[in-house]
């Protein structure tokens, strides 16, 4: 359930516990209301803990340009430029 889920569970119950004045066999709707409520603020506590630890921050990798491998024909004298060539 996310977090809309939770606010609507907070809403449906206060409009129960607060606004209504039905009055049903064996329910008790200011109960039902209250305890909508809780499982609503529940939610939305593990909800936004859930979203606070997926928040971190991680410092992003550098990037590192190689430069580019100059390739030198042999030119005869003996020498080369490190990599056989």
């Amino acid at each position: 359930m996310g977090l809309g889920g939770c606010i609507i569970l907070i809403a449906v119950g206060a409009i129960l516990t607060f606004a209504t004045d039905w009055h049903m066999n064996g329910v008790n709707l200011t109960v039902v209301g209250l305890i909508l409520m809780a499982v609503g603020l529940i939610g939305t506590a593990t909800f936004s803990g859930i979203a606070r630890r997926r928040r971190v921050v991680v410092p992003p990798t550098p990037i590192v340009e190689e430069e580019p491998h100059h390739h030198h024909h042999h030119t005869g004298d003996g020498y080369t430029d490190g990599y056989g060539i």
